[in-house]
């Protein structure tokens, strides 16, 4: 098995990042095979998005109205609201395990892999990849 880790920075905001060429410049040239995309985090998620066609703003609206930054999370340290973050990955998992084919992920024609963060207390995420080749 082959693995890296990507670092990404998110900022101090809700964040939606797209990987996928990020991903497919790793996987470049190293042939078929399953990629793991992992999120090592406890207030990150990875998901399969149609990304930059506004799909962005519309998870982030619906993701707020689920899980509001607001007093009703028993987690309370950080920003305000930010027990709603500790929720997010039951609600957006934070691995993903993807077809790859002749070096590349073998996704459809609009699905793009993103990173999604709603924790503004962190700037900078990690992203773990691991290629099992097959």
């Amino acid at each position: 098995m082959e693995t890296t880790t990507l670092d990404v920075r998110t900022g101090h905001e809700f964040a939606i990042v797209d990987l996928t060429a990020r991903i497919d410049g790793w996987l470049h040239g190293r042939g078929d095979g399953l990629c793991n995309v992992l999120a090592p985090h406890a207030t990150a998620g990875l998901a399969l998005l149609e990304a930059n066609q506004g799909t962005e703003e519309d998870a982030r609206r619906v993701l707020e109205a689920l899980l509001p930054r607001d007093e009703r999370w028993t987690h309370r340290h950080g920003s305000r609201g930010h027990g709603a973050d500790h929720i997010l990955p039951l609600v957006v998992s934070p691995s993903l395990t993807l077809p790859v084919l002749a070096g590349g992920l073998d996704l459809g024609v609009w699905q793009s892999v993103v990173l999604i963060d709603t924790n503004v207390d962190n700037a900078v995420r990690q992203i773990r990849l691991a290629l099992l080749p097959g």
